[in-house]
């Protein structure tokens, strides 16, 4: 490539497009064309030109002027571009394009596709809950327990994980009754436990103050064993 060439080249600068629109752009209601036309205006913008002639995107694009001006009215429709007027230095006025609408209904768009996946998840992890407790339990859960346990999710806003390390709990001190669950459960939000972390920290701290103060007394009593916590009888 020759100088000339290189320079030409530079000059005509670059355009850089979302992976994201490419991605998304027929979730937001385009079509291909559209799509063109709006990587083509985005061209113009990048490049200094933000009222590019309607007959200058025409050449680039292989179509009439008055293709272009429907594309541009319904990508207008569609609320995906804009045409505002600003002021100059001088006081005049100039009319430019605007893409702000295109790019505000892709980031809610991957805003509703970030909460529907959490939603989705949430609603999975809560039927892996219950089948836990079916399967800890040995039966099918009754309806009120049912309601219970939902209590727990959507009334107290304890997470599915903590629920399960609750159940958990529960199971090691062979108590099978949601009753025991639900005063542990008490007992972690008197202390402020909300995740599996604190409640890891809290059974450490637990065991620490259960373990035998000195040699000596493991070696006298070999067959001395630790308790099971009895959440009942925590007053903390």
């Amino acid at each position: 490539m020759d100088n000339q060439l290189l320079k030409e080249w530079l000059a005509a600068g670059n355009t850089t497009i979302s992976n994201i629109l490419l991605k998304k752009y027929r979730d937001i209601g385009l079509t291909n064309e559209q799509l063109v036309l709006l990587l083509q205006l985005k061209s113009f913008i990048d490049s200094g030109i933000f009222f590019p002639d309607t007959e200058e995107i025409a050449k680039r694009m292989g179509v009439s002027s008055a293709d272009i001006f429907q594309g541009i009215h319904d990508l207008i429709q569609k609320n995906v571009l804009t045409i505002e007027t600003e002021k100059n230095a001088e006081g005049k006025t100039n009319d430019q394009y605007s893409l702000s609408l295109l790019w505000d209904k892709l980031a809610l768009l991957l805003v509703q596709t970030h909460k529907k996946i959490q939603s989705e998840e949430k609603e999975l992890d809560e039927k892996e809950l219950f089948q836990r407790f079916e399967s800890e339990f040995g039966r099918a859960l009754s309806p009120i327990e049912i309601q219970t346990i939902g209590m727990w999710l959507d009334d107290d806003h304890y997470s599915a994980e903590l629920i399960e390390m609750a159940l958990r709990e529960a199971v090691l001190s062979q108590v099978y009754n949601l009753k025991y669950v639900d005063r542990i459960l008490l007992n972690w939000e008197r202390k402020n436990i909300r995740s599996k972390a604190q409640v890891e920290k809290e059974a450490q701290s637990r065991r620490q103050v259960n373990k035998p103060e000195t040699k000596r007394q493991t070696e006298k009593k070999p067959t001395m064993k630790v308790p099971l916590h009895n959440w009942l009888n925590d007053s903390n």
